[in-house]
């Protein structure tokens, strides 16, 4: 039973703590485009609205499986991500793991999203995994360096290290940098949003779903979001020692994001690609030779 607390103490306080956050974000960016913008607690206001409708648009058994696999996936995932001090699984924090099981809330997506049948979900699945594949290869490199350095693929132990160390961030520079712009892809920010591109494909994958199952990924792309950045503060900024560092940490990290996107233009998917396999690959392997030529101390 302590087990299961924990477990529900962990999903709710990530859910209101991003929630928030993103509501808060709304308000960035309306700022920075000179508007006044909605109250920070408007998502909660439209997720709720959207969990009490009545009814959802069904295109089948893979349509509706899909959007559970995803946010099943991505809920298992958060539950092995360290949040400061914290985790839900003590020692059991591997990398390789949570980005395993990040993968299937991503596929579980793309095959909901696909049985819908309506060709703007198709094209922005298409460009998701596309671009998927794109960040990725650099992004796992560079956690592959500090694997191959510290001998461990326990993020815990990865964040606990950097206490000795120093921040990744300033050790390894440049797996820093490419990791922050994989993030910006990961999260679907600007430049990388062309998967949803609202002007474009009517927010391609989301462009067929109501009611409950439209809540329900709003909510998984929330837990999606906590897990990445997670990941980002964990790797390069040594966690936190304490819950209240590691927020920190988190919103300096998230709210980077979201006032670089408000800058930028989209990308054409084309130009996601052919960037992360040029300069994020050169970079990656740069530090692989700096650190392989000079290591750590």
């Amino acid at each position: 039973m302590a087990l299961i607390g924990k477990i529900v103490l962990f999903i709710v306080g990530a859910f209101v703590f991003q929630v928030a956050l993103s509501g808060f974000s709304r308000k960035v960016i309306a700022r920075i485009q000179k508007r006044r913008g909605p109250v920070f607690w408007q998502n909660f206001y439209d997720i709720g609205k959207l969990f009490f409708k009545k009814t959802s648009i069904s295109h089948g058994f893979i349509f509706d499986f899909g959007v559970w696999m995803a946010f099943g996936g991505t809920v298992a995932t958060l539950l092995f991500v360290p949040v400061g001090p914290y985790s839900v699984f003590p020692g059991q924090t591997n990398f390789i793991v949570i980005i395993y099981l990040l993968a299937i809330g991503s596929l579980g997506m793309a095959m909901s999203a696909v049985g819908s049948a309506n060709p703007f979900a198709s094209i922005g699945i298409s460009r998701a995994l596309t671009q998927m594949f794109g960040y990725d290869v650099p992004f796992a490199l560079t956690v592959v360096i500090m694997i191959y350095v510290h001998r461990t693929s326990q993020v815990a132990k990865l964040a606990a290290v950097q206490s000795d160390i120093g921040w990744h961030l300033w050790v390894m520079p440049l797996s820093a940098l490419v990791a922050f712009i994989a993030l910006m892809a990961m999260l679907g920010k600007k430049p990388f949003d062309t998967p949803i591109a609202p002007a474009e494909i009517a927010s391609g994958p989301l462009v067929e779903y109501s009611g409950k199952y439209l809540g329900m990924l709003m909510v998984q792309h929330e837990f999606a979001t906590f897990v990445e950045v997670g990941l980002f503060v964990n790797l390069f900024l040594g966690g936190g020692s304490t819950l209240l560092i590691y927020l920190v940490k988190y919103i300096i990290v998230y709210l980077l994001t979201v006032i670089i996107s408000a800058l930028m233009a989209r990308f054409r998917v084309e130009q996601t690609v052919a960037f992360f396999w040029k300069w994020p690959l050169v970079l990656v392997f740069i530090q692989a030779l700096i650190i392989i030529g000079i290591g750590i101390r």
